[in-house]
């Protein structure tokens, strides 16, 4: 008998990489633990030396579609300790940073579930997810990745979905943001002031809203989006003028793609992207011009995106197909996602509010894709696609400040870069607090403490300005 220490590091907490771990531990008959850990997810099996090689060979070639390995460290342990079976244990602090998974559009698992009448928690609930997709960055607060360190942590789980997540053949087995219908987050239907409307059916009370050319500021994963039927071009022209927003392409999230393909030349490369986890607004030629003229005038492409939470999935039906779709801010501010935040300032824009009690802890515009010589190319980087991370190897800490206008970071340390979602034009005020906001925040899940900046030498950008509050060294 054996045993192995090893540390896998990279995108693998929030993936269901401890699940994956221990099932395939099962597999090979090896007894020992698996935990979390603010540097990786670290583990030590123990068993016969043929089957902690196929573990070995299990973990690098079977891993879990969300995750990346960047590096796997393996050293020989002494064979003293007694480990009767294979458990995860409780997650623990140590000096390190791993790599945490942006946010993942509803899985076909739960898409499915959504609609069974047979499960009755999970029937129509629009915060069901499992380790394969649902909030994963904009709810985080701190590694390592548990419950506890998450908007989740006001949620108590019921018996059943503990026992889902303490069940080893479930999907839901260690998935942190686990809930149903009986324990997890409410929606609430508010008027443009903040005060509750009564609604037996409040999805259905949405529909009938958007029917009647009503504009609603819909709480989504990572900030507000403001929405109106797509269809109707006078409710369009009302958000426009509410918005300030005479002529600029309007977004739209479709039904499903036999929708999109309504109206949309849509190729293989491109529903890949529409219908994939990350489900971005992908920008796509247009077919005809059977929709509204002011969603977009002359341009000859649409922005669109499918569903990619349950929330969204069920504001369609009874004759609501197509959204109008735009970040829920004001004119140069970023995107709002607190909800006193969002009454103060889009009451004079929206009829309702239709909001839930998860809270939003990092802000994510969505991700805006356009593919261009067969592959997609992210023209904007939020849900889905950041934080992302590349390889390259550091002898400084670095923070690179980003472009005045669509502005993104990037903190360089070690051998890794991790660069920030989208934020905004560096114009205003809330922008530059935004910008500090998830500074901090990243600079704390990753474990980097900047010691050079690099920045644009522009003497009037946004830049300058923080550079005369942060007194270190520089790089122009």
């Amino acid at each position: 008998m054996i045993r192995k220490g090893i540390i896998v590091k990279g995108t693998v907490q929030g993936v269901g990489f401890r699940p994956f771990v221990y099932r395939i531990a099962l597999e090979n008959q090896l007894s020992g633990w698996v935990n979390n850990t603010s540097k990786g997810v670290v583990m030590e099996p123990k068993g016969a030396e043929v089957g902690i090689d196929n573990f070995l060979t299990n973990l690098k070639e079977r891993e879990p579609e969300l995750s990346s390995i960047e590096e796997v460290v393996v050293e020989n342990k002494k064979s003293l300790k007694v480990y009767k079976e294979f458990l995860i244990v409780e997650s623990t602090e140590e000096k390190g940073r791993t790599l945490i998974s942006p946010d993942i559009a509803t899985c076909k698992e739960c898409e499915k579930e959504l609609g069974d009448h047979n499960n009755p928690r999970r029937y129509l609930y629009p915060f069901i997810n499992c380790t394969n997709c649902g909030p994963r960055f904009s709810i985080i607060k701190n590694t390592p990745y548990d419950r506890e360190y998450t908007s989740m942590d006001n949620f108590i789980m019921c018996d059943k979905c503990k026992k889902e997540y303490e069940n080893p053949d479930d999907r839901r087995f260690h998935a942190e943001p686990t809930c149903c219908s009986s324990c997890g987050p409410r929606v609430i239907l508010l008027d443009n002031k903040g005060s509750p409307i009564k609604s037996s059916d409040k999805f259905e009370s949405v529909r009938k809203y958007l029917r009647e050319g009503k504009i609603i500021g819909v709480k989504g994963i990572g900030g507000f989006n403001l929405v109106c039927d797509g269809n109707n071009e006078l409710a369009i022209e009302k958000l426009r003028l509410r918005k300030h927003r005479p002529d600029k392409a309007l977004g739209l999230m479709m039904k499903d793609i036999n929708v999109v393909e309504k109206y949309c030349y849509v190729n293989n490369e491109e529903k890949e992207i529409l219908t994939g986890n990350k489900k971005p607004i992908l920008l796509l030629k247009k077919k005809n011009n059977k929709l509204p003229t002011n969603i977009s005038f002359n341009n000859k492409r649409l922005g669109v995106v499918l569903p990619y939470s349950p929330l969204h999935y069920l504001i369609f039906g009874n004759n609501i197909d197509i959204l109008v779709f735009t970040s829920g801010n004001l004119s140069t501010m970023p995107i709002i996602y607190e909800d006193i935040e969002a009454i103060d300032n889009l009451m004079e824009i929206v009829d309702y509010f239709f909001i839930h009690n998860r809270e939003i802890n990092m802000p994510v515009d969505d991700s805006v894709v356009q593919v261009i010589g067969g592959y997609g190319r992210v023209i904007r980087a939020g849900r889905g696609y950041a934080p992302y991370y590349n390889k390259y190897i550091f002898k400084e800490n670095i923070l690179a400040l980003g472009s005045q206008f669509k502005n993104s970071f990037s903190l360089g340390s070690g051998d890794c870069i991790f660069t920030s979602p989208y934020i905004g034009d560096m114009e205003g005020e809330e922008n530059y607090l935004r910008f500090n906001r998830v500074l901090k925040h990243m600079k704390n899940i990753f474990k980097v403490e900047p010691n050079t900046i690099i920045h644009d030498m522009h003497p009037n950008y946004w830049s300058k300005n923080y550079l005369d509050k942060n007194k270190v060294k520089t790089l122009g």
